[in-house]
């Protein structure tokens, strides 16, 4: 299974990815050197929006379309998955 997660950081923006543990994952966005550099200097970042997909090429192709979305339509999705 893999995961596409949408974290919100500090400062309100949002970073989208995929992964196969969504909680090991977060841990090293926030606590490691493992994270991305986006996250790095805007730490804790907080899971926002989690979907579970069975492979990884329909993961990433969620990913690469919601990175096209504006802030206001990921926010628009965030809020209807609640």
């Amino acid at each position: 299974m893999y995961y596409l997660y949408i974290l919100q950081c500090a400062d309100k923006t949002f970073y989208t990815g995929i992964t196969t543990d969504v909680q090991r994952r977060v841990a090293e966005h926030n606590d490691t050197k493992l994270g991305a550099k986006y996250t790095a200097s805007r730490r804790p970042v907080t899971v926002v929006y989690e979907k579970k997909f069975k492979n990884r090429s329909l993961a990433s192709k969620e990913e690469a379309r919601i990175k096209k979305l504006t802030k206001a339509q990921k926010l628009e999705l965030i809020e209807s998955a609640r």
